[in-house]
């Protein structure tokens, strides 16, 4: 019997509770989330204000491993290998005051399988989810399914009795626009409460005394106040003038002077996210080109502008060597990952030019390309950059760049010819990027795939590597997955981002590969 027991006393023997500590942390970035509805967006800057309000059965730690949360204990039953049966932690109750039971586990992962909740893709391999008693939840899926307590690492877990008190039982239509309570407003177990909200500009979170972990993590923040800022240079400035104490993303051109900088210190690693471009290559004509065709649906020009974005060159003009050229969607410690399809090509202009002419793009065409601008690690200038780059081989780029509120709701209406986009890896697992980003975009799969790639084969190569059991049979799917993608050239790779955090130097917190700051774990050195 495959069976995975982490228990309380485990973490309570790794840490020391120290709630001593009474003290307000000032934390900015450059983008809010999108809203405090927990199962609405699967986007990071969403998960990583979520994860202090609620809390998850599973979460992954600072050191990105697996710990319990609202469930001590996840094991497949002995006697049918389709169910996960989750033991849900006793005594926890809600920021308004509510217990936690199984009950509310239940809600929450049918919630997330709602047709508004962009969540839904990783729960598509559950056929039902029902409580066994108060603290004991079966999850049963269609098929034996290996990854599914990993895919529950950012799927908040809500009070079923707040919900139906505020008419939240279903999740916010982000891309309808739609207002509802649960967008500004939240009732989680998690370490803090929040105290007052106002998106884009200010939220107040306060410790909550009653947290089930206060006795397990260091808990020495009493209030958390969160300024997101758009603009890089104010948001170094304000952590030079002591206006906040951690800089979430630093900019790579000022990483040098905040680590320097009196009374303050860089914390440094590799980021689980890889930065591409996306491309509509499934319409017949695209919206903003001056073609009557899609010359995206032509591999030789897929072929030729990755020939001609030089992913090196952004590295170090752009990125000031803070970023690792891409050849593939997946870091390096992502299961399925390949060295060799990894490898990046150097620019070759010569031959992107001949490809062009082949394709009978000699001419060249006109496309927009739309980029966030406070989103990923210096993305306007990313995108800048390609915009001269594909100018080399005649492709005349007008690029707009916004907000990413605007971005991502514009994508998710499938607005878009030409694209950014970055990808975290959550799950560690390569079944994650094909089932978002490369499956047919039809039901729950594929829900980010807006490039209108198809492909039989990778639809069933995806769905079985969801499924298998057996490793050696499961790593050879996925492989012969990436070489299908990697040579149909669906999206450009530029590179996997690297994480700057700059704090003041009495902070004790270093940068987590998700970029997901669990804010328990900080302390302050005396």
């Amino acid at each position: 019997m495959l069976r995975k027991t982490l228990l309380a006393s485990a973490i309570a023997a790794a840490m020391v509770a120290s709630a001593a500590h009474a003290e307000t942390l000032r934390w900015t970035r450059s983008a809010d989330g999108l809203t405090l509805d927990p199962h609405s967006q699967n986007e990071g800057p969403t998960h990583a204000l979520n994860h202090q309000i609620f809390d998850t059965l599973i979460y992954q730690d600072m050191d990105v491993e697996y710990q319990p949360g609202l469930a001590t204990e996840w094991f497949v039953h002995g006697d049918d290998p389709h169910i996960w049966v989750f033991k849900i932690r006793e005594g926890v109750t809600f920021h308004e005051g509510q217990a936690l039971t199984a009950h509310d586990v239940v809600f929450s992962l049918n919630r997330a399988r709602h047709e508004n909740a962009d969540m839904r893709g990783l729960l598509t391999s559950i056929s039902e989810v029902r409580a066994v008693d108060d603290y004991t939840v079966h999850v049963e899926t269609h098929d034996p399914n290996p990854l599914l307590p990993n895919n529950f690492t950012n799927l908040f877990i809500m009070s079923r009795a707040w919900a139906e008190e505020h008419g939240v039982e279903e999740p916010q239509n982000y891309a309808a626009g739609e207002e509802t309570h649960a967008v500004r407003n939240a009732n989680g177990t998690g370490p803090f409460r929040v105290q007052s909200r106002e998106p884009d500009v200010r939220t107040v979170l306060m410790r909550n005394d009653d947290y089930w972990g206060i006795d397990h993590y260091p808990m020495e923040i009493s209030e958390l106040i969160f300024t997101p800022i758009e603009s890089a240079a104010t948001r170094v400035a304000a952590l030079l003038s002591g206006e906040v104490d951690l800089l979430q993303e630093t900019p790579v051109q000022d990483i040098e002077r905040m680590g320097s900088a009196p009374g303050l210190k860089n914390e440094q690693g590799a980021e689980n996210r890889t930065i591409f471009l996306g491309m509509d290559l499934g319409s017949t004509e695209l919206r903003t080109a001056d073609t009557d065709d899609n010359p995206f649906a032509d591999h030789r020009v897929r072929e030729a502008i990755n020939l001609a974005v030089d992913a090196t060159t952004v590295q170090v003009a752009v990125m000031r060597g803070n970023s690792e050229p891409a050849g593939m969607i997946a870091p390096p410690f992502v299961n399925g990952y390949s060295e060799a399809l990894d490898a990046v090509l150097p620019p070759d202009l010569g031959r992107a030019q001949e490809l062009m002419a082949e394709a009978g793009y000699g001419d060249g065409f006109r496309v927009t390309l739309q980029c966030p601008n406070d989103r990923y690690v210096n993305d306007e200038q990313i995108c800048q950059a390609v915009v001269s780059m594909l100018a080399r081989i005649g492709i005349t780029v007008d690029l707009v760049a916004q907000t990413r509120s605007l971005h991502f709701a514009e994508l998710a209406r499938e607005e878009y010819d030409f694209y950014m986009l970055g990808w975290g890896v959550p799950t560690m697992d390569s079944e994650y990027v094909f089932n978002y980003l490369y499956h047919t975009k039809e039901g729950d799969r594929g829900s980010w795939n807006f490039t209108g790639f198809s492909d039989e084969r990778v639809d069933e190569l995806t769905v079985a590597m969801g499924q298998e059991t057996d490793i050696e049979a499961r790593n050879a799917m996925i492989e012969e997955a990436w070489q299908i993608v990697h040579d149909e050239i669906v999206y450009i790779p530029i590179h996997h981002q690297m994480l700057t955090w700059s704090m003041r130097d009495d902070i004790d917190f270093k940068v987590q590969s998700e970029n997901t700051p669990h804010f328990k774990y900080l302390k302050f050195n005396d």
